[in-house]
């Protein structure tokens, strides 16, 4: 009799096996972190961007690793609509058993100074970051709807950014605009598509070592600077963003819709300065000077 091999726990909660994800923009950054944790897990990961060389070079370097999932990468624009219904009928036909999980990564910013940033750095932004990230999830719901059940959704994951949730401008006004509409449309599409059995969540970074961070991360020396202003004292690392990669497209995230997963070390809970105990303990030292005999 042959015996069935024992399955952990661990593994029915957080395996990938059977499953297939897209990754935009996953060439480089918290793209290329994003699908390499899908593979550790077990995934067959497509990587696209516009620059379809480096995305075989990823996925080549992914496979490599000798991991459970495997990467294929080619080229793959969300910046128009054009691109969108390209990039949408190349998945098509490389997984015309549907589409189990789509991370919405590829974006782009835009950094000037608040009196010289340009009216065209809105139009760029925004249509890539969001328009872009709209129009590829609606083209690929077909896709998600095959491969979605009650009882194991189809996942979408969208990268927002904690300048999405809070206040910091930091020079990228269209960037940070846009990352709060990625938030906002999170949202409205968990609520639509939740009787679709596609779950819609974000993950809301902070700093993380990237190409589009690398004109201060790059330098050591930058990043301990940036690890200075996170409560958590570091920058982010590719295992945080693998780590909640599995968990949300995995059997343990099924029931989670509608989330924005903060991985920014505690910056998206910063708040102002105390309003109340260092004025009240400076006021307490300002009477004990003036008390007599001090």
């Amino acid at each position: 009799m042959t015996q069935t091999p024992h399955v952990s726990r661990l593994e029915v909660l957080f395996s990938l096996r059977g499953k297939t994800a897209l990754v935009t923009g996953g060439a480089t950054g918290i793209g290329r972190m994003a699908a390499e944790g899908l593979a550790v897990a077990g995934a067959r990961v497509l990587i696209a961007s516009r620059k379809s060389e480096a995305c075989q070079s990823a996925a080549e370097a992914i496979n490599a690793l000798g991991l459970p999932g495997r990467a294929e990468g080619f080229g793959g624009d969300v910046s128009s609509e054009a691109g969108v219904e390209a990039l949408a009928a190349e998945t098509r036909q490389r997984c015309p058993e549907g589409l189990s999980i789509l991370v919405n990564n590829a974006g782009r910013a835009w950094g000037a100074p608040l009196g010289s940033f340009p009216f065209k750095a809105w139009e760029a932004v925004m249509g890539l970051n969001v328009a872009g990230l709209f129009s590829l999830t609606q083209a690929l719901l077909p896709d998600l709807g095959r491969a979605a059940t009650a009882q194991d959704p189809a996942r979408v994951i969208n990268i927002a950014s904690v300048m999405g949730e809070q206040p910091l401008g930091d020079g990228a006004y269209s960037y940070a605009a846009s990352k709060a509409a990625v938030v906002h449309l999170t949202k409205i599409l968990a609520k639509e598509l939740a009787c679709r059995h596609i779950t819609v969540n974000a993950l809301a970074p902070g700093p993380f070592a990237s190409n589009m961070t690398a004109f201060v991360t790059a330098d050591p020396d930058g990043q301990a600077l940036v690890a200075d202003g996170v409560p958590l004292g570091r920058i982010g690392a590719p295992d945080d963003i693998a780590g909640a990669m599995i968990y949300l497209s995995s059997a343990a995230g099924a029931y989670v819709s509608g989330s924005i997963l903060p991985l920014s070390g505690g910056i998206n809970v910063m708040t102002g300065p105390p309003l109340f105990e260092e004025a009240k303990e400076a006021l307490d030292a300002r009477k004990s000077q003036q008390e007599p005999g001090t």
